[in-house]
């Protein structure tokens, strides 16, 4: 028996099928070129877009699996927090198999899933639970940024999150700034990998401000200044990698920093990192030879899960659907309605026995 999950929260139109812990499938369809033309995501594009796709994605995800509709014995979906119209398209998919197969169906939060991403890995992939200690998690992408300490198994407490732009909004506004293609920050850390990160001083919101908040909003303001003042920079290209490695190591020694300071405030000895942003080159080595000089575990989501996937939906849903303790599934309601700004700190770390009653 399997678990058929769905992920649309933003332009990522994913379908996973899970088994045991196991990813039978992930596909994922990207929505880059559509939004490639605007600079950015379109949420109407997206959401239509999701609709066109869901069809065919679920189809290849359970050919893919070997799996027949008969063998599902559970559906999960993304309910929240992403774009409202987006949500809805993989929600009202999910609900409506769900409802035509008689399973229950499982509504997920789309960071608490991203929690999970670093612990599956191997070939298969497999959900690793039995390497699994308390930990804290950095969770870094276009839209979130967040320090969350993972107690347990399905118990976490937010210890700080960004105050206005993400790291990875950042990163992509800078990207657009200078003229680069869509998505920017892809571009932009392969254009600082030939550059030198202490070329120009760059300020490093929030740094010190003792706790485990986040601020990008000034450092992209800032970058916008240096064009101004510098507008060679965009013309010559020793220039411009060096003015994209200063970026990133801004935003990077920021969110390695305050990664660590969290490991050591709460004395745990393993730190994982998830979302778009956890692919970036400059990041991973930056955390790696920190956490190697104080002695921390590191776990990286696989490369191919740092972005927006349904594995990790499939994988969380099936740890809770193992936890329950009421037996009789179908008294899982399928009227939930997506949260497009559903806090973590919102999910209850009981909700095992009644998933997303509250919503």
């Amino acid at each position: 028996m399997a678990i058929l999950a769905f992920e649309t929260s933003c332009d990522e139109t994913s379908v996973a099928v899970v088994r045991d812990g196991v990813v039978l499938s992930n596909i994922v369809s990207s929505q880059i070129q559509v939004h490639a033309e605007y600079g950015g995501v379109v949420p109407e594009l997206a959401s239509r877009m999701h609709l066109r796709n869901l069809h065919t994605v679920a189809a290849r995800a359970l050919s893919e699996a070997g799996v027949a509709a008969a063998d599902l014995y559970a559906v999960a979906a993304t309910q929240g927090p992403g774009l409202p119209n987006a949500l809805m398209a993989g929600m009202g998919a999910g609900q409506g198999v769900a409802l035509a197969l008689g399973v229950p169906f499982v509504p997920i939060h789309h960071h608490e899933a991203h929690l999970y991403s670093p612990w599956i890995c191997g070939q298969p992939l497999r959900l690793d639970m039995q390497a699994f200690v308390p930990h804290v998690s950095l969770i870094v992408s276009g839209g979130h940024t967040m320090l969350v300490h993972v107690h347990g198994i399905l118990e976490h407490e937010v210890l700080g999150m960004t105050v206005d732009d993400a790291a990875g909004e950042c990163f992509d506004k800078v990207a657009k700034l200078m003229g680069l293609p869509y998505p920017g920050g892809v571009y932009l850390d392969r254009l600082a990998r030939g550059g030198r990160g202490d070329a120009i001083d760059f300020p490093r919101p929030m740094l010190s401000s003792g706790d485990f908040d986040f601020s990008f909003s000034g450092l992209k303001t800032a970058v916008r200044y240096h064009l101004r003042d510098h507008p060679e920079v965009l013309s010559t290209e020793p220039l411009l990698r060096d003015l994209c490695a200063s970026v990133q190591s801004a935003i990077v020694e920021v969110l390695s920093r305050k990664s660590l300071e969290a490991c050591r405030a709460k004395r745990v000895g393993a730190l994982t990192v998830s979302g778009g942003v956890a692919a970036n080159s400059g990041l991973r080595e930056a955390l790696s030879r920190g956490c190697a000089r104080r002695g921390l575990a590191l776990r990286l989501a696989d490369r191919g899960l740092c972005g927006d996937n349904a594995a990790m939906v499939g994988v969380l849903a099936e740890l809770r659907l193992n936890r329950a303790r009421i037996p009789d599934f179908e008294a899982w309601a399928l009227d939930h309605e997506p949260r497009p700004r559903w806090g973590l700190a919102e999910v209850s770390n009981a909700r095992g026995e009644r998933s997303g009653a509250q919503g």
